[in-house]
């Protein structure tokens, strides 16, 4: 059964001196923004498989497991308006992960051939995530909710 306009996102931590948040910028898109990865689920696809796969595609990294989910957001597409449904999860990351990294998307899906550039940021963010996605990152950690830099 498909499920049109149902997503997941992925809280990718890594506990270094501080807890610190996977995520990426397109090279040459800067106007997409910071974001965290994310992306459609296939049909009867579970949705931790899902967030899994969308982590190692959008970033490569590979060895992150799936803790829990944490969210559904109900949203309309920034963009297109569209009706949609994200599930946000928190999954770790091995604490030797490398700092930041540029991976380049293979395989056929809409994001094939785009370039990533990733890396940790601590917690909390000091600016927000493109289209809101850092929303519900208190629901992991109060400590964790954005703060936006003041000055």
């Amino acid at each position: 059964m498909t499920r049109p306009g149902l997503r997941v996102a992925a809280y990718v931590i890594r506990q270094c001196a501080v807890p610190e948040l996977l995520v990426f910028d397109h090279i040459g898109m800067p106007a997409a923004g910071t974001q965290v990865p994310a992306g459609g689920v296939g049909p009867d696809e579970e949705l931790e498989r899902a967030v899994l796969r969308e982590v190692a595609e959008e970033t490569g990294l590979s060895a992150a497991t799936v803790v829990r989910k944490i969210a559904v957001e109900d949203k309309p597409h920034p963009e297109t308006g569209q009706s949609r449904r994200t599930a946000f999860f928190f999954v770790r990351a091995p604490a030797d992960t490398p700092d930041s990294w540029e991976h380049r998307v293979r395989g056929d899906g809409d994001d094939a051939g785009l370039a990533f550039a990733c890396r940790f940021l601590p917690l909390p963010l000091r600016q927000p995530l493109a289209d809101e996605q850092d929303a519900w990152l208190g629901r992991i950690d109060p400590l964790w909710t954005t703060r936006p830099a003041v000055g």
